[in-house]
């Protein structure tokens, strides 16, 4: 049986998840699952990227939005809209 060695290239693993690209698929993916769980002005996408990667927060910004959440988990069934 032969030996197989795998050495990450961290950083470019990283400058990967850091850009643009990816950022904006996220940001994409997360307005797509703001609308099916209402959307403006109930739910807003907020871009927040760290040092190692892209990120992207979808969240309530209001009290109809929080009472969505709770009461019909709208925002967590949204979540299926950003897949693909």
């Amino acid at each position: 049986m032969s030996k197989f060695r795998l050495e990450m290239n961290v950083e470019g693993f990283n400058e990967i998840r850091r850009s643009q690209a990816i950022q904006d698929n996220l940001h994409a993916r997360g307005v797509r699952i703001a609308e099916a769980a209402g959307g403006a002005p109930d739910f807003e996408v907020i871009d927040d990227p760290s040092r190692s990667r892209a990120r992207v927060i979808v969240k309530t910004a209001t009290a109809a939005g929080r009472e969505a959440e709770a009461t019909e988990r709208a925002l967590t069934r949204g979540f299926d809209a950003g897949r693909g």
